[in-house]
């Protein structure tokens, strides 16, 4: 990624030398991976001879379908000819992936004639990006928990749907009697996809862009891990710039994550004048410290891990979008001024007026139905799907094992979030002989690499052929909906099979807020937390749960079984109902969306100003 920047930034200036350079080098590789980057490197090679080079690569068949495709969304960065156009038009007659990417390039071209400032008066209320590249997000969360599709994807569509439910006002103060009430708002969440998904995505932007929509960037190679996903920069850039400008104005851009999509996004949103509101989050830096004291990250072995992991771009990348964003969000924290001074080297208190102090929320009232479900089920009803589900998978324990209580643990199958790390603390005590464990997330079918990791280390300490009969259930991902009525389960319980007062652990090596844990807290659970980052602002510690060093199984042993305690000894729900009210009271997804409202009207109300104060200068 980082010589194909440098190589654009020198095209500007010395176009013709980086031409010669990348037809030689052409001329000089026959591997595919390699020709793919230097063909797609000659899409931002303004030139006519570059745009010949492309049709050529278009027109061989002895190329790989993938160079080809390539050369196709590479034609889309060039200047709008008639030519051009017609050649994609060629390949549109035909079927299968170069004619879905020539549609996807002749919108391209086309767009560069289109002024999006024509869609400005569609609408009278904010219209709102979000982007997160690494996952597969719709409006069911079908792919919650599989592959990097954690955590942000069901914050994504609670928070998207919150937002365009709103009744908002005019400007960005608190809502007064007296003021006028607008339009609701639109929201756009975009995420990764398939050749031919955006272009239908495009066409109905175009067509009608209200309420929440989704939209999908093409990935020609398909989705990557996270880590290993920087050298698709060139795409992503693309295919983001393409689906803003048929969404038309947007008023701001909310980015989340120190990742390639994010950097990306950035791009795009400077050269279409979109500000942007980034939340910043000390990652990698506190996965970076808690490596630190377990003495797995030093200094000697930091510039291999770092080739892996990126730490150091990504440290500059933090740094980068929140200097330059137009607002920054923070999670709470119990000391924040001072935990983002040591971790990120900044002093809020210098900036704040740039920042605002923003909690992630759920919908409590799926939770609320979830509870209402589960308690009818324990009292004999014939239960939802998602329950009968549950029941068939205790079903698969042998007959000692059923009726104990259950240890649940919702998200990414990924190293940081710690699976291996509770089964290990799990399965090495008497916590295996007292409790079930279930993991609900991961694609058990077709593990990513970072899946079949802790697959591997789970496989280890218990074999999968005896996972059953030690309690040990492994589900895979499920939607959202299915694991809210999972969590209430293992607080109601379920006769026969699972007894009530379960205990929801999240073993992650750090969490910024944590979703998961508040959706367990709104069901009554007792929850069992990292002792790093959000969850310190909103768990009581040895009341509401318990706060842990994650990384050490012995210490996490000790905190589930101290949890699992109170469980038991309860005798009233003051405990379940307090944790309840602290979610219901601080921690929803419409209270989030009223903040970040006041936010995304601020931003906008800054930028026009801006905007009018340059235009009566020039």
């Amino acid at each position: 990624m980082l010589a194909q920047r440098a190589l654009e930034n020198w095209a500007k200036v010395s176009s013709q030398a980086v031409l010669e350079a990348l037809e030689t080098a052409l001329a000089d590789t026959k591997i595919a991976g390699e020709r793919y980057r230097l063909v797609e490197m000659l899409g931002v090679v303004q030139d006519k001879v570059a745009r010949a080079a492309l049709i050529r690569i278009i027109l061989n068949t002895d190329e790989t379908e993938h160079v080809r495709l390539a050369a196709v969304m590479a034609l889309g960065d060039q200047p709008f000819s008639d030519g051009i156009v017609q050649v994609l038009e060629g390949l549109i007659e035909e079927n299968g992936p170069l004619a879905d990417a020539a549609q996807l390039a002749v919108m391209d071209l086309r767009s560069t004639q289109v002024s999006a400032l024509k869609f400005q008066a569609k609408t009278e209320g904010l219209t709102i990006v979000q982007f997160f590249l690494h996952a597969n997000i719709d409006s069911e969360l079908r792919h919650a928990g599989s592959g990097d599709t954690g955590g942000i994807a069901t914050l994504l569509v609670s928070l998207g749907d919150a937002l365009v439910a709103q009744e908002h006002q005019t400007s960005a103060e608190p809502l007064a009697a007296s003021a006028s009430v607008l339009p609701r708002h639109r929201v756009l969440t975009i995420s990764r996809g398939q050749l031919h998904e955006p272009l239908d995505d495009a066409k109905a932007l175009r067509h009608d862009f209200s309420g929440h929509k989704y939209a999908r960037i093409p990935l020609i190679r398909g989705a990557v891990p996270s880590a290993q996903s920087w050298p698709l920069h060139l795409e992503v850039r693309r295919g983001l710039r393409r689906i803003l400008k048929a969404a038309g104005r947007i008023d701001a851009m909310h980015l989340r994550m120190a990742d390639v999509g994010s950097f990306a996004a950035f791009e795009v949103a400077q050269e279409l004048q979109i500000p942007v509101v980034f939340t910043v989050a000390p990652d990698p830096h506190a996965v970076i410290e808690s490596m630190d004291r377990s003495s797995e990250l030093t200094r000697e072995n930091f510039g291999r891990i770092d080739q892996i992991q990126h730490f150091w771009f990504r440290t500059w990348l933090v740094e980068h979008l929140a200097s330059h964003a137009a607002h920054t969000v923070y999670f709470p924290r119990p000391n924040l001024n001072r935990e983002m001074k040591t971790l990120l080297g900044r002093d809020l208190s210098a900036e704040l007026e740039s920042y605002t102090v923003v909690p992630e929320g759920i919908d409590v009232n799926i939770i609320h139905r979830a509870t209402l479900e589960a308690e009818e089920f324990a009292c004999g009803s014939s239960g939802s799907e998602p329950l009968r589900e549950l029941r068939q998978l205790l079903e698969r324990l042998p007959e000692k094992r059923r009726g104990l209580p259950l240890l649940i643990s919702v998200g990414r199958f990924h190293r940081i979030k710690g699976m291996a790390t509770l089964v290990e603390a799990w399965a090495g005590s008497d916590l295996c002989s007292r409790t079930n464990l279930l993991l609900v997330g991961g694609n058990l079918d077709t593990p990513s690499p970072d899946e079949s990791e802790q697959l591997d280390r789970i496989n280890a300490l218990v074999a999968p052929a005896h996972q059953d009969s030690s309690g040990l259930i492994l589900s895979g991902h499920r939607p959202n909906g299915t694991v809210a009525r999972w969590i209430a389960a293992a607080k109601v319980g379920i006769p026969h099979y699972a007894a009530a007062s379960g205990v929801y652990v999240c073993a992650s090596v750090k969490e910024e807020f944590g979703i998961a844990l508040l959706e367990a807290m709104a069901a009554g659970l007792i929850v069992v937390a990292p002792n790093s980052g959000g969850p310190a602002s909103y768990i009581d510690h040895g009341y509401t749960g318990f706060l842990t060093n994650t990384q050490d199984p012995e210490q996490l042993k000790a905190s589930i079984t101290e949890a699992l305690r109170c469980a038991f000894e309860e005798r009233t729900n003051q405990r379940a109902d307090d944790a309840r009210q602290v979610v219901e009271a601080n921690f929803t997804i419409g209270t989030m969306a009223d903040e970040l409202s006041r936010v995304y009207a601020k931003v906008k109300q800054d930028h026009e100003e801006t905007k009018r104060e340059l235009d009566s200068i020039l």
